[in-house]
Order: structure tokens, then sequence, then C-alpha cells
């Protein structure tokens, strides 16, 4: 039996990034799909370091790195030394990042309306349980250098 699961992701996942940046554009939000992550994560926690980013994010260090080097030139985020351990540089958002917040969660929330057009609520749950599945397992398998 020939399955299609893996090739309908990336599809989605390629459409569904142009069309949200689309959207972003369309309201004014100058940033990518992958500083979107990165604020995404900080909007919830503020304050992490680049591992943690790399981590809730599942982007790779070196990517978040560039990325954060990037937005931090933009005045998005900025660098500071933890106090508690030199050794570390804690990412935090600046008073700029805070302020695309809620225009950039209309935009998601616009993306959500359209990404889940047609579901009813018990299957869109349904499709979330599956798909949280596959991440969990992926997850565990990267984890295991399968």
């Amino acid at each position: 039996m020939e399955t299609k699961g893996g090739f309908y992701i990336t599809q989605i996942k390629q459409l569904q990034d142009r069309i949200f940046e689309r959207l972003l554009a369309q309201n004014d939000i100058q940033i990518s799909g992958g500083q979107g992550r990165i604020l995404f994560i900080l909007w919830k926690s503020d304050h992490l370091t680049v591992s943690e980013i790399s981590r809730q994010t599942s982007l790779a260090v070196n990517t978040v790195s560039i990325v954060v080097d990037g937005m931090v030139q933009k005045g998005m985020l900025e660098r500071n030394i933890n106090p508690t351990n030199r050794r570390q540089t804690i990412i935090s958002l600046t008073d700029y990042a805070k302020s695309l917040q809620s225009r950039y969660e209309e935009v998601s929330q616009q993306m959500n309306i359209l990404f889940y057009q047609g579901f009813s609520l018990e299957e869109q749950q349904q499709f979330e349980k599956y798909l949280d599945r596959i991440l969990n397992t992926l997850t565990t398998a990267e984890k295991e250098d399968f």
C-alpha cells in the first residue's frame, strides 16, 4: 500500500508558509516564518537560551543562532549574559517585538480559520491528536538517532 502522508505534510507546509507570509505582508508585519516561530516561543516564555528556543521550535541550534542574529540587528531581540551562569546568553524580546504580538496572533487566527475550513470541531481535535502522535514519534526517533 502506498502512503502519501509525508508527501501531503510537505505540500501543506509549503503552501501554509507561502499563504501565511502573504497574510503577514498584507498586515504590514515584516517577519519571516523562522522569525515568527522564534517570536511565538518567546511571547509564551521570554528570556530563553538559543538551545531552549531550538528545542521548542524544532529548528537546528545553528539556524536559531543565525535567525536570532538577524532579529537582534532589526531591533526585535536582544542578547544578555545570564547573571546566574555567565557562560549562557539569554535571548529576550524588545518592546518592538512585544508590540507585534497582537497583530501576529490575528494573522495566525486568520490562518487557522483557513486551515480548518470545512472541519467540524471533533475532526479538528482528532486531526491534531494524530499530528501530536506523529510529532512525538519523530521527536523520539531523532533522540534515538534511529
